[in-house]
């Protein structure tokens, strides 16, 4: 069970050029493609001729042609044309309210008539020429509030990237979580520890001792439908921790748009926002590399819990503290779907 009344990121608005782009989203398969003014368009993914994908065609003048018999669809969803075919009678397909924003297609999961602009979330590093951002997608096949669960639980690091941004220390400062209307936060903060080898490089990057014992945070919010933004750094000892003058610490917030393709697989849409170097490009693209590394251990981790979890769907699992804010997260799910099946 998905949100409907909610945006979700699509696609990045670089993915959408000269061909179409063929997307599941909550289980509706869609196709995007722009008009002739360059505004994306999203259509269900069906020709009405004989149910042909229109992703497997081709856009031209604005219309997307299906590959099949040649059958052309305006952007509205209405029949266009078709070689020696009449086509006023022929029924529309559904179209879907979409908006482009911040270097990202949101789509509206449901009906386009009741599209809420208003409800596009505000990205503040993202009009910002004082952040820098570098992300990218992966596909996963989990739940994906399983992928919710896994950033607002991030016990997880000490084991699973133990390599890169986990440390024990991360376990002994319990976390603390609270809810504010539809927003989780959870919060971790460590004081007087060594930064991790993610964290020590990135001191390093910004010109501060990678060696120097620090203060560290980790604030997870959740906000529906399905979207976690972390904020997560270092700063020297004793100097304010997440409070600390930017001169002394690397931070930056870790973005994550987990859209659902199915019920069990995701889009997943990553990233990190900085405030330090944003002028850097190359330091723009050693910091997406090592996140991408960091979040395809995620993956293989959360695959084979989905794979676990179909196996045994008897099997209930149990909720520690260190599980409080994906709980929480989920009630808010489960409360915003309910109010919509009323």
């Amino acid at each position: 069970m998905f949100i409907k009344n909610a945006w979700y990121v699509a696609a990045t608005s670089e993915e959408i050029a000269e061909k179409p782009l063929a997307r599941t989203v909550c289980n509706q398969k869609l196709v995007f493609f722009r008009n002739v003014a360059g505004k994306v368009t999203a259509l269900e993914d069906f020709c009405p001729h004989r149910g042909a994908p229109l992703s497997l065609g081709f856009v031209r003048d604005g219309n997307i042609v299906c590959g099949y018999h040649g059958l052309a669809i305006s952007d509205q969803g209405k029949c266009a044309g078709m070689p020696g075919q009449r086509v006023g009678g022929f029924p529309s397909i559904k179209r879907f309210a979409v908006e482009e924003k911040y270097g990202f297609i949101w789509l509206w999961a449901a009906d386009a008539e009741t599209a809420d602009v208003s409800k596009l979330p505000v990205l503040t590093w993202a009009d910002s020429d004082n952040w820098a951002y570098g992300g990218g997608l992966y596909h996963i096949g989990c739940d994906y509030r399983l992928m919710i669960d896994n950033l607002m639980d991030l016990t997880h690091e000490t084991y699973v990237h133990s390599s890169s941004i986990g440390q024990p220390e991360i376990e002994d400062a319990p976390p603390q979580t609270v809810v504010e209307g539809d927003m989780v936060v959870t919060s971790r903060h460590m004081h007087n520890i060594a930064p991790p080898p993610f964290w020590a490089n990135a001191l390093r990057l910004n010109e501060l001792d990678p060696t120097a014992l620090c203060d560290r945070w980790q604030i997870c919010r959740f906000t529906p439908p399905s979207h976690v933004m972390i904020e997560v750094g270092v700063a020297y000892a004793g100097r304010g921790g997440y409070e600390a003058d930017d001169a002394i610490k690397a931070s930056s917030v870790v973005v994550d748009f987990i859209t659902p393709e199915t019920d069990s697989s995701i889009w997943y849409f990553w990233g990190m926002a900085r405030k330090f170097k944003v002028n850097d490009a190359a330091l723009t693209a050693t910091i997406r590399e090592g996140q991408g590394r960091i979040f395809a251990e995620d993956q293989e981790m959360l695959e084979s819990q989905q794979r676990n979890l179909l196996a045994n769907p008897e099997r209930k699992l149990l909720k520690l503290n260190i599980d409080s804010g994906g709980v929480q997260a989920r009630k808010v799910i489960d409360r915003l779907i309910a109010a919509e099946t009323k």
